[in-house]
């Protein structure tokens, strides 16, 4: 997620052409968005943090159930 606001950032800095950024060749902001595109298509899959992210959302979802279920029945 701090590669896209970096992105988002970047894209907005050198289209209103602020301060250095203004010289900033659009070659660079391309290339971050490509990495970006790497990252979240290969790589995060490859290290699995894209399961780990939902086993814990799944997790959460779980835990907020039973808690729920139990505090019915007090």
């Amino acid at each position: 997620m701090p590669l896209i606001l970096l992105l988002v950032a970047l894209v907005a800095l050198r289209f209103f052409e602020v301060w250095k950024f203004a010289q900033l060749s659009w070659w660079w902001i391309v290339a971050l968005a490509v990495l970006a595109f790497i990252w979240f298509e290969f790589i995060e899959k490859m290290l699995g943090l894209d399961k780990k992210k939902a086993h814990k959302e799944d997790e959460l979802r779980r835990k907020a159930r039973v808690k729920q279920t139990f505090d019915k029945r007090k």
